[in-house]
C-alpha cells in the first residue's frame, strides 16, 4: 500500500473519529438537559431547557405551545407538558425559523399538532439557509416540520378562555418574527426580539435589523402594563420594567454607533471606544460578546 493511500486512510479515520466524538458529545449534552417549568398564571407556563424558551397555554381546549426547541428534547418537553395538562398539544406556534425554536416541529407535527408561523418562516425553512454571523449552513427542513398554517400580519386563537393574539413585527431578529400576546392572562412571549440577560443575536442574513428590534420592542411596550409578564426568547422570565431597560440599552448603543459612523469612524475605532461599557456587566456575559454586538450594529447601520 502506498504512502498516499496510508495517509488517506488515516485522514478518513481521524475525520470519522472527530465526527463520532462530536455527535456523542452533542447527544450527551441533550441527555443532560432538564426542562424547568415556571407557572406564570393558572393556564400559562414557561419551559426552559436548551434553546428558545417555550410558552405553554393549557385548558379545556387543549395545549398551545410557543416554540419547541431541539428535536432530541421533544420527549422531555412532552413529559413537562403532561405534568401540567393531560390535554393534547393542538398547536405549535413558531416565533421565527431558527432551529432552537423549531427543531421539534417534525416530531410534534407527526403527533398531530398544527404548526403555525409567519409566511417567511415557512419560506426559510423550505430552503437552505446560511446564518452568516455563525458561519452555519442550515439544510431545508423535512416536510413534516414545515408550518402548515401561515399568516402575513396577525392571527388570533380563541382557546382556553383566552385570546391568543399573534402578530408579525417588521424585520427585527429575522424577517419572520412573531410576538404572542395572551391577552387575558396578561403574558407576552417575545421570541428572540428579547434576550433578558444578554446582548441579542440579530440575524442580519435572515433579514434582521437593529432598528427593527428596537421598534418591535417599543411596540410591545405600548401594549403592556406593570403587571404584564414577559417571556423572552432566551433568559429568565421578565416584565415591563425589564423590557424597558433592554430597550433603553439598545437605543443607547445604537445611537452611539450611529454618531461615530457619522463622524466617519472605522469599526475598529468604534469598538475601541467601548460604546457598551456600562452595560457589559449586565448584558455582556452571554454568547454574544460586546464587540460582536457592536459589529452587528455597525454592519447593519453602515448599509443604511
Amino acid at each position: 500500500m502506498s504512502t498516499l493511500q496510508n495517509n488517506l486512510i488515516r485522514a478518513v479515520a481521524t475525520a470519522a473519529s472527530i465526527i463520532a466524538s462530536t455527535v456523542s458529545t452533542f447527544s450527551q449534552d441533550f441527555d443532560k438537559v432538564e426542562i424547568q417549568t415556571t407557572k406564570i398564571t393558572d393556564n400559562v407556563y414557561m419551559l426552559m431547557g436548551r434553546g428558545g424558551n417555550i410558552g405553554v397555554c393549557v385548558g379545556e381546549d387543549g395545549v398551545f405551545l410557543v416554540d419547541d426547541q431541539f428535536a432530541p428534547l421533544t420527549e422531555k418537553i412532552e413529559t413537562a407538558v403532561e405534568a401540567i395538562s393531560s390535554a393534547p398539544i393542538r398547536f405549535v406556534l413558531n416565533t421565527h425559523w431558527h432551529r432552537d425554536h423549531t427543531g421539534g416541529n417534525e416530531n410534534f407535527g407527526k403527533a398531530g399538532a398544527i404548526i403555525v408561523a409567519h409566511d417567511n418562516v415557512r419560506k426559510r425553512m423550505s430552503t437552505e439557509q446560511f446564518i452568516q454571523a455563525l458561519g452555519n449552513r442550515v439544510p431545508p427542513s423535512p416536510k413534516d416540520a414545515l408550518p402548515i398554517v401561515t399568516f402575513n400580519d396577525a392571527v388570533t386563537f380563541h382557546m382556553n378562555g383566552d385570546e391568543v393574539h399573534v402578530f408579525h413585527v417588521d424585520p427585527a431578529h429575522t424577517d419572520g418574527d412573531a410576538v404572542v400576546h395572551f391577552r387575558k392572562a396578561n403574558v407576552v412571549h417575545m421570541g428572540d426580539l428579547y434576550f433578558s440577560e444578554s446582548y441579542p443575536f440579530i440575524d442580519l442574513s435572515s433579514g434582521g435589523s437593529v432598528n427593527g428590534v428596537i421598534e418591535g420592542v417599543n411596540h410591545v411596550l405600548t401594549m403592556i402594563d406593570k403587571d404584564t409578564k414577559v417571556i423572552p426568547g432566551h433568559g429568565s422570565l421578565s416584565d415591563a420594567d425589564g423590557l424597558k431597560t433592554y430597550h433603553d440599552m439598545l437605543v443607547t448603543v445604537r445611537d452611539r454607533v450611529m454618531n461615530m459612523l457619522t463622524e466617519k469612524k472605522t469599526l475598529e475605532e468604534i469598538k475601541s471606544s467601548k460604546p457598551t461599557a456600562e452595560f457589559d456587566a449586565a448584558w455582556g456575559q452571554g454568547w454574544i460578546k460586546p464587540d460582536k454586538f457592536v459589529e452587528t450594529i455597525y454592519e447593519d447601520l453602515v448599509k443604511k
